[in-house]
């Protein structure tokens, strides 16, 4: 079963994301008290944790949820297959994909450690159709068309 296993906020951009219990996600916006809210195509950002353990093997860093700046950890699914304009629901929400990967304008922390970084490649970005709460150990459910 495909679940979220960490919610990450923080009030600034180009930082590490702070997990916590849970997260108000906000329709066309993002979540709420996340620097990377606002009504643009990547509102959210998910991460696999198996793209991170993979990371944590070939590098042997301690990384955890977050540190790749993602809001959404997720596990049981592989979300850089998702194609374009699926809808997810997750926990109380609906959202829909809306890039597949992104290109690193400046270099994060793990990039300079390693000199590589998973959420260029299989990071992906959604925007909240419907806004709710989204808590540890919610279901991700593929929405069929």
């Amino acid at each position: 079963m495909a679940k979220v296993v960490s919610i990450n906020v923080s009030d600034k951009k180009g930082v590490v994301k702070t997990p916590v219990d849970q997260g108000t996600f906000i329709a066309d916006h993002g979540i709420e008290g996340d620097a990377h809210g606002g009504k643009w195509h990547r509102q959210i950002s998910l991460l696999g944790q198996e793209s991170i353990d993979y990371a944590i093997k070939k590098d042997g860093l301690d990384l955890k949820p977050g540190m790749f700046a993602e809001n959404l950890t997720t596990e049981g699914v592989t979300l850089y297959e998702l194609p374009i304009g699926t809808k997810i629901q997750i926990g109380e929400t609906l959202q829909e994909v809306t890039q597949i990967g992104k290109k690193c304008h400046s270099k994060c922390e793990i990039f300079f450690k390693t000199g590589d970084c998973v959420m260029p490649r299989e990071g992906i970005f959604t925007a909240v159709l419907k806004g709710g709460t989204v808590k540890i150990g919610d279901p991700i459910k593929i929405m069929e068309e």
